[in-house]
Formats: C-alpha cells, structure tokens, sequence
C-alpha cells in the first residue's frame, strides 16, 4: 500500500461517525488462567466529539483503548473506523491506517530523546513521505500553537515534563487525524500543568474537528469533556 505525501482528504466535520465499536469482548487466555478484560462494549464517537472513559486502574481502559486504536484485536466484536472495519487488515494496512487516521498520546511522551521537538513531531510526516521541508513547516505550525515556537530545536531531555507532553500532543495532532486516543494523558503531570495540557488537546480536537477519546481515572479532566462513559467490569456504563 503506497504511502500518501498528504493528510487524508476527507472531511472530517463531515463525517457523523469516526469510530464504532460493536459488542467488543476481550478474554486473556493462558493454560489455566481465562480472564475477561472487556464484556460487550458498544460506542460510537463523532468527528468533533470529546470523550472520557473513566475508571478505577485495571479496569480495562488501557486494553479498549488499544483495541480502539487497532493496536489489539478484541476476542469477539468488530471495530470500524470511518467506515472500514478494521478486522482482517493486514499488519502493514493497520500501520498505514493509524498513521493516516489515528493519533496516539500516552501517559509518558515516548519522544525520541536524539531528536529535538520539531523533529519528533514532522516524524509521523517524514513516514509518510512527505517532503521534508513541508513536514517540517507544519511541524512548527503546530508546536507554535501549543506554545512551544522557540523550543522547538531543544531535544526532550531540555524539555519539562510539560513540554514534552506538548510536544507528544502536537505530534499526535501533527497529521489531522480523524480521532485521537489518549491514555491518562496528564497523569505525570502536577494540577496547574494537567489542566493546561489537557486545555490544549481540547482545543486543538475542536478546533481541527478531531475526535477526541480520552481514558482516565481523573473525574475532574473527564467532566470537561462533551461526554463521559464509565468502564465498570469490563462494561461502559452512563
């Protein structure tokens, strides 16, 4: 599958629904040991919409929120994403279609410590192909809005802990993605800089038309989201 020079071309504040789940169960299975991770969830997010799954640790978050990435296959259920159903996909087709569709931010930034901030976030572009020059530009446009303009060429370790997280939010941003899927994303931050952070990736899902799906425990960061679901044994609840 040849690799595009340019974002997708769809619309996505046209595009009602992003990403469905359909009855998704989740078992482990190891000689004896058989554990049910995820029961028959069942969700649907829209191209603009913010989402938080809130709950308690080893409730599952983690495991739904790489299954909605593509980054699991789920025992039962199907997934689809703008439409295309994402069982059945080679490897090398999930991996294109993440780096087209789906941006990713975690609880640690997972940037490359050799690389300065510009380079981090023009590196899902230069995967893409695109010409160096344009990736890079579109780089330093997305780390200007999250206010990191004049850091741009220091590498993570010159960085805060806050600033690396921009930087991971502008990288994760960087490509337009149809959603992005975030993983306690503030959790290695202090109050002041969660609640910056967090801001940023609100406005930078809405203003983009980005969906926006976040799994926490903080119940104060979920309550500014457009929607709040509860993962509560395995099952989303009101």
């Amino acid at each position: 599958m040849n690799k595009p020079n340019t974002p997708p071309s769809f619309d996505h504040m046209n595009t009602s629904t992003v990403l469905e789940a359909q009855h998704i169960s989740r078992r482990f299975s190891e000689g004896a040991l058989d554990v049910s991770v995820l029961q028959d969830v069942n969700l649907s997010v829209a191209a603009g919409e913010t989402l938080a799954i809130v709950g308690a640790s080893g409730s599952g978050k983690s495991t739904l929120l790489h299954i909605l990435g593509g980054l699991d296959l789920p025992t039962t259920g199907s997934l689809n994403l703008l439409g295309q159903t994402l069982g059945g996909l080679s490897a090398s087709e999930l991996g294109d279609l993440r780096n087209q569709h789906l941006g990713f931010v975690y609880q640690f930034h997972h940037l490359l410590p050799e690389f300065s901030a510009i380079d981090n976030v023009a590196m899902p572009l230069w995967i893409r192909r695109m010409d160096r020059h344009a990736a890079n530009a579109q780089a330093q446009t997305i780390l200007e809005s999250v206010g990191l303009g004049p850091r741009m060429q220091h590498r993570p370790s010159e960085l805060s802990g806050g600033e690396r997280q921009r930087v991971a939010i502008a990288r994760a941003l960087v490509t337009r993605p149809a959603c992005l899927l975030a993983d306690e994303p503030t959790g290695n931050l202090d109050r002041n800089t969660a609640d910056l952070v967090f801001s940023m990736m609100l406005d930078l899902a809405h203003s983009q038309g980005t969906a926006f799906v976040v799994v926490t425990h903080d119940t104060q960061l979920a309550s500014r989201c457009d929607r709040q679901l509860h993962l509560v044994a395995g099952s989303l609840q009101d």
